[in-house]
């Protein structure tokens, strides 16, 4: 079996090719294409095993080597770096130590999604990332709308059908007269791009028991259940409902000496997808699961509003771990 460390770049990368013994058989810098990876390890004779870093182009890479190479390791960067950290550091050592490190099978692997898999996550990003941007736009219109003191009928949705044909004859002074119809433009297309992933949603939705075990939890509607699943993929990867809340990233930081252990902010070197959809559902949660509203409520007291929400999130992240293995929909008892 021959070995391959790849220090891949957006434009080039960097590979190293050893055998079994740990002797070089071939160093080379090619194009971060398929030709480039093609010219180095089309010809090489198989078994062949390689290895490249989860950096921010990996996906095609690893694609591409997938098609040359019978096995192909992600390695998590931060772990590999605390393995093999060097004072001096270029290219040419990286691939090196990365061929090393797979021959001694002491690569941190990371996860690597397949290729469909990752497609339908950008889908979901993409949707995430404009609701993101719609709430900004909401809360400059409710911004506005106080700046002249005006007092919005109540409704249980002002950006419903009824609060938008209100704010749609609402009139402020200039120069917010104008702001206030560019951020309610902004509205509309946002909700109509948002409506327009509608159909891949219902599609991924279907039929999946994943999601209809996550859509139970209190607070989990039907896209985050989605999105949960998709960004989650494979759930067996994970130990302990403790893991997965880790790779959330809704833990805190720990500093442990002696007899001495300090708490401190949240890690957030997890999955932020997951934890913005944590985050969110933690509203619509508590006020559906009388459980979480009174821990919720107690923690609030103690520690305030913000830890409480974070605590509720990590809560529905143990208990999505929970249903999801356990292969059952939530029950409050």
């Amino acid at each position: 079996m021959v070995f391959v460390g790849i220090d891949a770049h957006k434009s080039a990368s960097q590979i190293t090719v050893m055998d079994e013994s740990g002797k070089v058989l071939k160093r080379q810098r090619v194009p971060s294409s398929p030709a480039g990876f093609q010219t180095a390890l089309g010809e090489l004779s198989h078994p062949v095993k390689a290895v490249l870093e989860a950096s921010y182009c990996w996906g095609p890479m690893y694609d591409w080597v997938g098609e040359l190479a019978d096995e192909v390791v992600l390695a998590h960067p931060s772990k590999v770096r605390a393995i093999a950290e060097a004072r001096i550091k270029t290219d040419k050592i990286d691939s090196e130590t990365l061929a090393h490190l797979l021959r001694a099978d002491l690569i941190p692997k990371a996860y690597a999604p397949s290729k469909d898999t990752r497609a339908i996550k950008r889908v979901l990003r993409q949707r995430l990332f404009l609701v993101q941007l719609r709430t900004m736009v909401k809360n400059r219109v409710r911004a506005l709308l106080a700046q002249h003191a005006v007092e919005a009928p109540k409704l249980s949705d002002l950006f419903g059908k009824s609060g938008l044909a209100w704010l749609s004859q609402v009139q402020l002074p200039s120069p917010d007269k104008d702001l206030f119809q560019e951020d309610l433009q902004l509205l509309r297309v946002f909700n109509e791009k948002i409506a327009s992933t509608e159909s891949l949603i219902a599609k991924l939705a279907s039929g999946d028991e994943a999601v209809i075990w996550l859509s139970s939890l209190p607070g989990i509607g039907k896209f985050l259940s989605v999105v949960l699943r998709w960004e989650v993929d494979n759930i067996e990867r994970f130990r302990e409902a403790k893991k997965f809340a880790s790779y959330t990233g809704l833990v805190p930081s720990t500093y442990s000496s002696a007899n001495r252990t300090v708490h401190g902010r949240l890690t957030k070197r997890g999955n932020k997808w997951l934890r913005w959809a944590f985050i969110e559902a933690v509203t619509p949660a508590v006020r559906s699961s009388a459980k979480l509203r009174t821990q919720y409520l107690r923690i609030k007291i103690r520690r305030g509003a913000k830890d409480a929400r974070t605590a509720i999130a990590r809560k529905l992240a143990e208990l999505a771990w929970t249903v999801w293995t356990e292969h059952r929909c939530y029950e409050e008892r």
